[in-house]
């Protein structure tokens, strides 16, 4: 995957909505979005699969802590189409993060490294942010 924007200093902070929208590649395989502290410790690697590792039309959650992946959590609810527009808000706790997914659906995914600061952002694959937003 190519990388694409890569963000830090975010300071994002327990209970505040992390906004990501972007443009979904036509010819889309898969994208991912990382948080976290840096790109050897994310609290989440959020990636979806629309015919990738196969996996197809999957999203699949991981984390890496000191540069070692976590076990996979897949989540079957896929609303993202090739060639449109999607967004996706982000929130955490002590426990979990929150995934606000762009038809509504909401899921969870654990805090396994306990951060209490997401300072780290990047986009890789097929996915072109547009807007990134704290609310």
């Amino acid at each position: 995957m190519a990388c694409g924007l890569v963000a830090s200093n975010l300071n994002l902070k327990p209970g505040t909505c992390l906004r990501v929208r972007g443009q979904v590649a036509p010819d889309a395989k898969s994208f991912a979005l990382n948080l976290g502290k840096d790109n050897n410790n994310l609290c989440l690697h959020f990636n979806p699969r629309f015919d990738a590792h196969g996996d197809t039309n999957t999203i699949v959650c991981n984390s890496k802590d000191a540069g070692a992946w976590g076990a996979e959590q897949r989540e079957t609810n896929f609303p993202f189409q090739a060639g449109s527009v999607a967004e996706v808000c982000f929130s955490f706790d002590q426990a979990d993060l929150s995934i606000k997914l762009p038809d509504g659906h909401t899921f969870k995914f654990p805090n396994r490294l306990n951060l209490e600061t997401i300072n780290f952002l990047e986009a890789d694959g097929n996915f072109q942010i547009k807007c990134v937003a704290l609310e």
